[in-house]
């Protein structure tokens, strides 16, 4: 017996992302510390990651200054 996504019984499905410039009246005040959480460590994997690029575009940058 497959299960049926479309149950019109089921409780909606809670958003997992926050929407940037979405309306904030109707979300709980726990709701808005969870977003605050995922979008805190959202900015910190996006940090990461332009300190990877940085650093690997200056190791080539430096490779190929000393190759000239």
């Amino acid at each position: 017996m497959a299960l049926i996504d479309d149950d019109p019984f089921a409780r909606p499905k809670k958003k997992l992302a926050h929407e940037i410039g979405e309306p904030l009246d109707t979300i709980s005040v726990e709701e808005l510390r969870e977003r605050i959480g995922l979008l805190q460590a959202e900015i910190e994997r996006l940090d990461i990651a332009a300190k990877a690029k940085e650093a690997s575009r200056q190791a080539a940058d430096a490779f190929f200054k000393g190759a000239s």
